[in-house]
């Protein structure tokens, strides 16, 4: 199968890169670039020297329709709105890593990005890219809208327990600490280094677009409303998420309760971990122990004190939170193990 990445420069650009270099059921034949055309794609991703000579081309839609089968469009939010319906008119199948096909209401983007939304009629189409939840929409979806990183790791700890209906769906507060790759690679006076290093942001601390879809989403499980409270954190590490998610059950709970939820939930699938350990130096999610890989590792520790449940949930935001996540979406396309390209373990010590 062949594939093209638009706006190859970025870090979700080059996540693709790394991990479909490496893919046996697939060939990279075409990634563009606006600024770096004609350049050899190492020289923005300096570790994929020695694994390829392709160079950045310019974004013409005929080469892609002749080149390529699927293409991935890794561009800035606001940037595929135009460009995607020109490819699925092609007949080429896309996967958009961008937020601009994610929700299914236009308004919402006047809402939450603060745009209009040009081309309306595709947002029914696009499937939304997370395969725990959409898994038999993706296998035939020609759009394929792939999650927000921040979105994915909180969608995921909290899927079991709104489709069980056991919390009070109106205080569910979800605090996210960030790796600076969320960001992107050009950097503002808030990403940089010497700003940024050795403290922790709080950022866009109510009204963060996330919401959106994580609503969206959620609310679809249980067909009404769901409400979070959300507030990410720009901490000093390069990659990773980790989600500390409070919620307030209806009732009491007890561990092997959550054990059996989340199990019945995620005991099958492939990249969803559940960890709660009583012993070791990670009893609990820890985005470290996901940096590279497909994983989003989660948890949960009941507080009896406060009446509270505390949700956990790590992973690589350029992995499990991006690219990965495209990646494993296309396997679903291709109809092939799902898994495929993206059987990696992590490093550690890191």
């Amino acid at each position: 199968m062949r594939i093209g990445i638009v706006g190859g420069t970025g870090y979700v650009g080059g996540e693709l890169l790394r991990l479909l270099l490496f893919h046996p059921q697939v060939e990279v034949t075409t990634v563009t670039s606006r600024q770096r055309v004609g350049e050899y794609v190492f020289s923005m991703h300096p570790n994929l020297r020695g694994l390829t000579n392709l160079k950045f081309v310019p974004l013409d839609i005929t080469t892609l329709q002749k080149k390529c089968d699927v293409v991935f469009t890794a561009t800035p939010h606001g940037r595929s709105v135009n460009l995607v319906p020109q490819l699925l008119e092609t007949g080429l199948k896309v996967l958009d890593m961008s937020a601009d096909f994610r929700l299914k209401r236009p308004d919402a983007y006047d809402e939450w990005y603060g745009w209009q939304h040009s081309n309306p009629e595709y947002l029914n189409e696009a499937v939304y890219g997370l395969p725990e939840l959409r898994r038999k929409e993706i296998k035939n979806a020609r759009l394929v809208a792939c999650p927000g990183c921040m979105a994915t790791s909180t969608i995921l700890a909290l899927i079991p327990i709104i489709k069980a209906e056991l919390v009070d769906e109106a205080r569910i507060i979800v605090d996210v600490k960030i790796g600076s790759s969320g960001a992107g690679s050009e950097p503002t006076i808030a990403s940089h280094h010497p700003e940024r290093s050795g403290g922790v942001r709080p950022y866009k601390t109510v009204g963060h677009r996330h919401i959106a879809e994580i609503e969206q989403e959620l609310s679809a499980l249980v067909d009404k409303p769901i409400r979070i409270s959300f507030t990410p954190h720009a901490v000093n590490m390069v990659r990773g998420i980790l989600s500390t998610i409070h919620v307030f059950p209806h009732k009491p709970l007890r561990n092997k309760d959550l054990w059996k939820l989340y199990r019945a939930q995620y005991g099958n699938e492939p990249f969803v971990r559940i960890v709660k350990y009583l012993k070791g130096a990670y009893r609990l999610p820890n985005p470290k122990i996901t940096l590279g890989t497909n994983y989003c590792d989660l948890g949960f520790e009941l507080d009896p004190h406060s009446k509270r449940l505390v949700l956990f949930s790590a992973l690589d935001n350029m992995v499990k939170g991006a690219s990965g996540q495209g990646v494993q979406c296309l396997n679903i396309l291709l109809g092939i193990d799902e898994t495929t390209g993206l059987q990696s373990t992590g490093f550690h010590p890191m």
